[in-house]
């Protein structure tokens, strides 16, 4: 995991063509709201830009999403923000929480129950970065829209 890239600022093909954020409360509903963010974001870019988001895309970001907020809820108290990014390419998720330590993914061990997020989330995405920040840390996972990888 590096440093994180571009954050999306740039003009021409990386530029994001929508963003948005959502501030979660942390309570018992905030991973299903952060799904439906997460689809309906998604449903606005393909009618608003006509973008190709395949039903990979899709589910592929629901998942992540669910992920890294859960991760999020479980190991940080307080707020979760969301943000959400596309491009004419992927889908940019952000999820920041107030706990700063980083995350690392355990070996595999299919006996281990629980604790396979951050393995699925690397395993779906095109790339993953962190980033400790002065108050908590700042996760951002990137997925291709098209199914081609």
């Amino acid at each position: 995991m590096g440093s994180h890239g571009d954050g999306g600022g740039r003009a021409g093909a990386n530029a994001h063509l929508m963003r948005a954020g959502f501030a979660l409360d942390g309570d018992d509903g905030c991973i299903a709201d952060a799904r439906n963010h997460a689809t309906a974001f998604l449903d606005r870019a393909r009618a608003d830009h006509r973008l190709p988001v395949t039903a990979r895309a899709r589910d592929l970001t629901q998942l992540v999403v669910s992920e890294l907020v859960t991760n999020a809820r479980k190991y940080a108290p307080g707020p979760v923000l969301l943000e959400l990014g596309i491009t004419a390419g992927r889908v940019d998720i952000v999820v920041w929480d107030s706990d700063p330590t980083v995350p690392t993914a355990r070996p595999a061990d299919p006996a281990r129950i629980g604790q396979h997020g951050l393995e699925i989330v690397k395993a779906v995405t095109e790339d993953l970065f962190i980033e400790q920040e002065p108050t908590g840390k700042r996760i951002t996972a990137r997925i291709t829209l098209s199914d081609a990888r």
